[in-house]
């Protein structure tokens, strides 16, 4: 019978490869002992600085195999970040190009006497064949998710095939309420082989490697409301006796999707609203524990979501197994995102990372749609890019016919573009409201684009603002990283998304804060602050509570701007989130005010005394209390201090004095002339022209000095397929008008 042994301890580890010759077959005083899963960048990948460490770095560990010659032993990778290639006893057995997916190989022919030394080359390395390489997130290096030793005998289910795991199962609801149930084994070495299925009580035996099981009343997988999950056990017998055994869990559950009324499952209107998930952690990166991840679930139960958007790359199988188990909705994508490589070593990894995320994740009930790619028009569309996403959107239909192919643009797609007919259904990133524009954007944007496009079933795939649990104040604007403007914007997102039935899913970006090492952002380095949670999961912002608000029916009351404890004015405004009907609200345990109201209670001219007070919240036997300090001074760390205080409208013009502008006129219009660039023109185009690359270093330099950031070689490819009205478009407020106006005069100059 089959045995999975856990070898996630016992490994050594060496970072880099300097004065290491060939391949490693000890580990001496230089190497480190660790334990499986691992990272070297769970550090330096969120500290900021885009300079976590990228490279080559080795693995080591000694196996000793209990079997017989009728065994055979594969070594099975949960997750290798970017690139592994693994040797036994020195020779190389393996190469697998891609981070996040499961891979396997049959080590049985490189054993000695049943023993082995595993030697793994673990490489996140920036390269222009494996994605991703350029991404608003930290690429942790490392073997980052279980390992396993699997024996089983010479005849099997399919360790070789992509990872999966040997069973398919295909649930069809039929129009009279019954249910078939598909069931496709995939064996090796099948000769004098017979199979028996097993699900819910009822047995198939069979000389082929396929059974259909059908039942009359279902029990259906229906979401958060009753995610009922059965198990179907395949069993390989050969002379009479079982030589191998697989067991995978499955769901009968239907679903559809209209662009009028959103979507629906099991025949029913089911309005997903979720959030969107990064795998890492502070201090760890991506190598989580099981309890890291149920934590993560817990958490996301607790808001009333009921759909997960799991960006943006292959999640561990552990999680989806918990989307299964709690009836979330799952959008499951590939890391084909921001900057297209146009290689054909990049495209076909694009069709690997597919293929693996199909196969390996096609039994979960609680995954609708594969998502082909991320933004990954964020620089330009050509023709082998289009020619990419739809390889993508066929290689989904070819193997997986039940469910939808989806993908992620970002604002600046054009509405009416092509790029949006790809896909089954489709959704934006927009963040109107902290990027460019205002929060009120977005409900006209969605409006005109439903208008222009009713055929198209559309769905927000991200949208949210930095909330920094440090900054506070009482009058909360667009890109003061407070806590407030957070809990504000989303109030307001909810509000837009409550009246757009139409919308057949909604994702927050994001659940968790996470890394980011190459942002600085509200004085944060490294990070990515849009999460409703903290990313050491230990402090729900407001902006978690106005979601559990609207979303959950578990009754509770929460006082926000429980950070912003120091105040100085002895009539302020508080603000209580809660889905009970009413609140009635305490101040130094004197009744003040019962309010009644949707979600959102608001307490105008609350009267504090000098020095603490203690404000408390109820409804009912639920209650929250907080305490607020009346004093003179301000709480000068509640405000974000600004090194650059030129940035915004009106500010100096930033280039003022560069060679070449001190005599430019900043009023006027933005102008086209022709034989000359543009700021219609691409980066990349400006910078072959001598003059034109000399004059946007200095832009680049002046920007990113402003704006305080840092420029990594992926996110420079990125802006160098930005047009020039594009960058600054992105921007918005942050840069000057004035210095706009001036990028525009100085390009006119510069013949093409």
């Amino acid at each position: 019978m089959r045995q999975i042994i856990n070898i996630n301890n016992g490994w050594y580890f060496h970072k880099g490869t300097d004065k290491i010759k060939g391949v490693p077959r000890k580990a001496d005083k230089s190497w480190i002992n660790i334990k499986i899963p691992h990272t070297w960048n769970n550090i330096d990948g969120q500290d900021g600085g885009s300079d976590f460490w990228r490279g080559q770095s080795w693995y080591i560990r000694d196996i000793k195999v209990d079997m017989d010659y009728t065994q055979r032993a594969y070594l099975e990778f949960r997750g290798v970040s970017m690139l592994a290639e693994v040797y036994i006893n020195g020779t190389k057995v393996c190469t697998h190009k891609g981070g996040f997916s499961t891979f396997r190989v049959n080590i049985t022919p490189f054993l000695k006497k049943n023993k082995a030394t595993i030697s793994v080359l673990a490489d996140n390395s920036d390269n222009n064949q494996i994605y991703p390489q350029t991404a608003d997130f930290t690429f942790f290096g490392g073997i980052y998710r279980a390992v396993n030793l699997i024996i089983v005998k010479a005849s099997h289910f399919d360790l070789d095939y992509y990872g999966a795991p040997g069973l398919e199962i295909t649930p069809v609801i039929n129009d009279d309420g019954s249910a078939d149930i598909k069931a496709t084994a995939y064996v090796t070495n099948p000769e004098n082989c017979s199979l028996r299925f097993t699900t819910h009580g009822k047995t198939k035996n069979v000389t082929d490697t396929n059974a259909v099981f059908h039942f009359e009343q279902p029990h259906l997988w229906n979401g958060t409301k009753d995610p009922y999950l059965y198990e179907m056990t395949a069993e390989l017998i050969k002379n009479g006796s079982v030589i191998d055994t697989v067991t995978q869990k499955y769901g009968i559950r239907s679903f559809s999707v209209d662009p009028d009324k959103g979507f629906f499952l099991n025949g029913k209107s089911y309005p997903l609203h979720g959030v969107s998930r990064h795998q890492d952690r502070l201090d760890k990166g991506w190598a989580i524990s099981k309890d890291d991840h149920k934590q993560d679930m817990e958490l996301i139960k607790e808001i009333g979501a009921n759909t997960i958007r799991l960006a943006h790359y292959q999640h561990d199988q552990y999680f989806y197994d918990l989307c299964d188990e709690s009836g979330m909705i799952v959008w499951a994508e590939i890391p084909f995102i921001s900057v297209f490589m146009d290689t054909p070593a990049a495209k076909l990894n694009t069709i690997s990372q597919m293929r693996e995320l199909i196969l390996q994740n096609y039994n979960h009930p609680s995954i609708i749609c594969w998502g082909i790619a991320n933004e990954i028009t964020i620089g330009d569309t050509t023709n082998s890019l289009v020619e990419n996403l739809n390889a993508l959107n066929d290689l989904c239909h070819e193997l997986d016919k039940t469910r939808l192919t989806t993908m992620a643009n970002l604002t600046m797609v054009e509405m009416d573009s092509p790029l949006n007919k790809i896909t089954d259904i489709l959704s934006y990133n927009h963040y109107f409201g902290w990027y460019m524009g205002s929060v009120e954007d977005n409900g006209p944007w969605l409006d005109e684009f439903h208008k222009l496009n009713p055929e198209i079933c559309l769905g927000i795939s991200e949208y949210g603002c930095e909330g920094i649990t440090a900054y506070h104040t009482d009058t909360p604007q667009m890109q003061d990283y407070s806590e407030e403007y957070q809990a504000y914007y989303h109030e307001e997102m909810l509000k837009t998304f409550a009246s757009r039935p139409y919308l057949w899913s909604t994702h927050v970006w994001n659940m968790f804060d996470f890394a980011s090492d190459m942002r600085d952002e509200g004085g944060v380095k490294g990070r990515n602050n849009k999460g409703l949670v903290t990313f050491d999961r230990k402090i729900k912002k407001d902006s978690f509570f106005i979601y559990k608000a609207f979303w959950s029916s578990e009754k509770f009351v929460h006082l926000c701007s429980r950070r912003f404890a120091d105040r100085t004015n002895e009539s302020v405004t508080l603000k209580v989130y809660s889905n009970c009907d009413s609140v009635t609200l305490f101040v130094n345990d004197h009744e003040t005010e019962t309010k009644s109201c949707n979600k959102i209670f608001i307490f105008d001219n609350v009267k504090l005394n000098t020095g603490e007070n203690k404000i408390r919240a109820v409804s009912g036997e639920i209650s929250d209390e907080i305490i607020l300090n009346l004093t003179e001074t301000p709480n000068e760390s509640y405000t974000f201090k600004n090194d650059n205080p030129s940035l915004g409208e009106g500010a100096k013009n930033w280039f003022e004095g560069l060679p070449g502008l001190e005599n430019i006129d900043t009023d006027g219009e933005i102008e086209f002339p022709e034989g000359v660039f543009t700021v219609k023109d691409k980066i990349s185009d400006i910078i072959k022209n001598d003059e034109g690359k000399a004059f946007i270093d200095n832009m680049l330099e002046i920007i990113t000095k402003e704006m305080n950031m840092s420029v990594s070689k992926g996110m420079m490819n990125m802006l160098k397929s930005f047009t020039v009205e594009k960058l600054f478009a992105m921007a918005g407020s942050r840069i000057p008008h004035s210095a706009y106006i001036t990028i525009s005069k100085k390009l006119n100059q510069i013949k093409k």
